[in-house]
């Protein structure tokens, strides 16, 4: 894997809309599909012509296929674009088509869309419904639905079991439960036997202080801190060879064809010399997100990828090119607390980094700061937060659209 960061520039019509992406996980923490999420409207602008545009503007991208490979997409759809021509265009087989509640919940306008929703089914097209698919007025919807989704922030706590039980006996319907922000959350609604989940609890679980960096752990974070400080060989050696699965998945990726040498290396010596200090620490930094140690779930390692390689791509736009090097390793540590099990400054305090990257994941201060922020805008689809900081860095909605789209491909890609 060489390092192929390209400048942010875009190369899209002013018309077309941007997008971002949320998973939607298994009991097992695999992703099993991806809610579409428009970022170029509010949700109160949603209308027909801007459901075609998310939806063919993500379906014939380039990148699509690294994006949405083997994974269901979920795409808002307004009542509106029942019958739109748009829908013509899409294999169902890959869409679930999300579906809003009537306003004020009118029974003859519920029935009046009944047909339009009955011939999308027929035609393939799977049909979520939110939680107000299992009252009364939306009897005749019911039965359409391939899935379910409890939203717990419109859901009281009181009602979240009831609506789950009541969805349970609806055999066609598999339930997913969105807007789960903590741990407790999601133990609570998991042992009531859901088993698909959407929300940041995967990128910000509520975590235990005082824990212990394991061991596998805890040589990458010793070769990361050697590499940092320019050691000599022989010491980054020395952390190789006491840890066979870090030295395999070395000697793995320098052989790879990706890597493009003539010859295998099998000395670890060898394989540090031709890879250097910076692609070894960006490779150690990205080895960290992928080792779970039953910790937290393996969508976790991606998020924080995307965001290390957005991050990277938006500051080489403004910044020099060792604070771009360093936005990567702020994105990639951003989720450190969570690959660890760790509060995110006990975690720093265990890697020697730049402080440029310490201000920005401790403080929210420094260079690095508004990308950072930017970067977990574009993840949560928060528009307010991106419209502002977006204006803040002098960069357009369609450029960071762009980078957005570059990084999700990017990590996709180095996950086969």
């Amino acid at each position: 894997m060489t390092d192929t960061t390209t400048a942010v520039t875009p190369s899209i019509d002013a018309g077309e809309a941007a997008f971002a992406r949320q998973a939607i996980v298994d009991d097992k923490g695999r992703v099993f599909g991806y809610e579409l999420l428009d970022r170029s409207h509010r949700a109160s602008d949603h209308n027909v012509a801007k459901d075609a545009s998310l939806l063919l503007n993500a379906l014939t991208h380039a990148d699509t296929g690294a994006l949405f490979d083997k994974c269901t997409m979920f795409v808002n759809c307004s009542l509106q674009s029942l019958g739109s021509e748009h829908l013509e265009m899409v294999k169902p087989d890959r869409v679930v088509l999300e579906m809003p509640h009537v306003p004020d919940h009118d029974e003859a306008a519920i029935a009046r869309h009944l047909p339009a929703l009955t011939a999308l089914q027929q035609r393939g097209f799977r049909l979520a419904f939110n939680q107000m698919a299992l009252t009364v007025p939306y009897r005749q919807w019911l039965p359409l639905a391939s899935y379910i989704k409890l939203d717990l922030t419109v859901l009281k706590p009181e009602q979240v079991e009831p609506a789950i039980r009541m969805a349970q006996k609806k055999p066609q319907l598999q339930i997913i439960v969105e807007k789960v922000e903590t741990a407790e959350q999601h133990k609570m609604v998991a042992s009531l036997g859901v088993t698909q989940f959407q929300g940041n609890w995967f990128a910000k679980p509520v975590l235990m202080a005082g824990q212990t960096v394991r061991p596998g752990h805890a040589n990458i974070i010793q070769l990361i801190n050697l590499v940092r400080r320019k050691a000599d060989t022989a010491q980054i050696e020395e952390v190789l060879k006491r840890d066979a699965s870090l030295s395999f998945n070395l000697l793995r990726f320098i052989n790879s064809s990706g890597f493009g040498l003539r010859t295998e290396i099998t000395s670890f010596r060898h394989a540090v010399m031709i890879l250097g200090l910076d692609k070894l620490f960006r490779w150690s930094a990205l080895l960290l997100t992928s080792s779970r140690e039953g910790g937290a779930p393996p969508v976790v390692g991606n998020t924080a990828i995307v965001r290390g390689r957005l991050m990277e791509l938006l500051a080489s736009e403004l910044l020099p090119k060792e604070e771009s090097d360093n936005a990567f390793v702020t994105g990639v540590f951003s989720l450190l607390d969570t690959m660890l099990g760790m509060p995110i400054d006990t975690a720093i305090d265990a890697i020697t980094l730049p402080d440029s990257v310490t201000a920005a994941l401790l403080h929210k201060k420094g260079p690095l700061a508004p990308f950072l922020e930017l970067t977990i805008a574009c993840e949560q689809a928060d528009d307010d937060a991106f419209a502002r900081v977006s204006d803040q860095l002098g960069l357009s909605n369609h450029q960071v659209n762009w980078a957005h789209l570059q990084a999700l491909s990017w990590a996709e890609s180095m996950g086969k």
